[in-house]
């Protein structure tokens, strides 16, 4: 068994590292923007540049996971992730278009990496219990490296000079990439055929907003990703202004990593609290989320704020899981796992992407932050709103 699970744990340590880097890059380009007088606002805008890979690249990146080892696939992943950082030591790092192609850049390297880490599950497990088991374990891996990676990857990237940071995700990237040399390399299937693949994804796609369960559950994810990537960098910007912390300490990243704290209370709460059979009143907690939301940004204690913040995260986690989880389980059956992964991706960057546009143009008319949180707490309503009302169509 031992023997059996060591190339599983070498995928865990593959994920972490990449994860961890994933997080720790956006810091190291919010330093880089600071450095050479961009606005904060200004992140959001370099922000979109990694989500539009998941949207133009969806409906291919799963049949090239398929169709190729998916070890392989890891590393070439990787690869392009690490490219991305790379890149920055030679652009001109006072264009914004340039460092929007390295966040691309890393963006592409992500949505090539997504579904080798969940589809080469199965190839390292031998029954449905090992499998059960190891997903879970990736999802914490996960968890962790994100939590850690806006943490410490923060603190690591406001302690040291973007020069050194960059070389320290690099290095990282590359650290994950060693680890998949110790995943067995297995055949994929070559029969693939991209064109018919990319049909098919449009055709699973209606399939599944075409079910009241499903729909209304890639809408309420989505809702509530776009809400969390439009607040990581509102805050960002938000914090060091109303807290009056340097905005080059620690203790930034460290305020924002609250919001992942609560998210994973809520999560491992939300099955004690919201039964699948009524998987819509999680509804409850999203609109606890707005209230939060709206309310958060006008105060000026720190202490207020990581509370805020932790119990903004809470009601998200309560909120986003049992949705998840009645979507996986639907999903599953309808047009496949994998299918489902791939779809609700690029739901959750679209809106990622739209959200963090509609942040930006706020702040560029002049709007302050705490004005532009409260504008993307309101957008959050609008689709909690739409959901209240799409719930009669819901029978369970």
């Amino acid at each position: 068994m031992n023997i059996r699970l060591k190339p599983l744990q070498a995928l865990y340590f593959t994920q972490f590292l990449s994860a961890f880097a994933d997080n720790m890059i956006l810091f190291v380009i919010a330093n880089l923007l600071r450095e050479n007088g961009f606005s904060p606002a200004m992140l959001a805008l370099v922000s979109i540049s990694f989500f539009l890979p998941y949207i133009f690249l969806a409906p291919l990146v799963g049949p090239f996971a398929d169709k190729h080892a998916k070890s392989i696939v890891l590393v070439i992943g990787n690869l392009i992730k690490a490219l991305g950082v790379v890149l920055l030591f030679f652009i001109d790092q006072s264009s914004i278009l340039m460092l929007m192609l390295c966040y691309f850049t890393v963006g592409v390297g992500a949505v090539v990496y997504s579904p080798a880490k969940y589809g080469i599950l199965p190839e390292l497990t031998r029954n449905e219990d090992e499998l059960f088991h190891a997903n879970a374990r990736i999802e914490a891996f996960t968890i962790f490296a994100i939590l850690t990676g806006i943490g410490g990857g923060g603190a690591i990237a406001n302690m040291t000079a973007p020069l050194i940071s960059s070389g320290i995700c690099l290095l990282i990237y590359l650290l994950s990439l060693g680890m998949t040399f110790f995943i067995p390399r297995m055949r994929g299937n070559a029969s693939i055929r991209y064109g018919a693949e990319a049909r098919r994804f449009f055709i699973d796609f209606q399939y599944l907003m075409n079910r009241p369960e499903t729909s209304f559950s890639l809408i309420g994810t989505g809702a509530f990703w776009m809400s969390s990537a439009v607040l990581r960098v509102a805050v960002l910007a938000w914090i060091p202004l109303a807290l009056g912390i340097n905005p080059e300490s620690f203790s930034v990243s460290l305020i924002l990593a609250t919001t992942s704290i609560g998210i994973i209370a809520g999560a491992f709460l939300a099955p004690k609290l919201i039964p699948l059979t009524h998987f819509t009143r999680s509804l409850t907690y999203g609109f606890g989320m707005f209230l939060i939301i709206v309310l958060f940004p006008w105060t000026d204690n720190t202490f207020v704020a990581i509370c805020l913040l932790l119990l903004v995260g809470f009601m998200g986690g309560v909120f986003i899981i049992p949705m998840n989880t009645v979507l996986q389980d639907e999903g599953k059956r309808m047009v496949g796992s994998g299918k489902t992964i791939a779809i609700q991706n690029f739901i959750e960057n679209l809106l990622m992407a739209v959200g963090s546009g509609i942040y930006y143009l706020i702040t560029y008319i002049g709007i302050s932050i705490s004005g532009a949180i409260v504008g993307q707490g309101l957008l959050l309503l609008g689709f909690l709103l739409y959901l209240v009302k799409y719930r009669r169509r819901i029978v369970r």
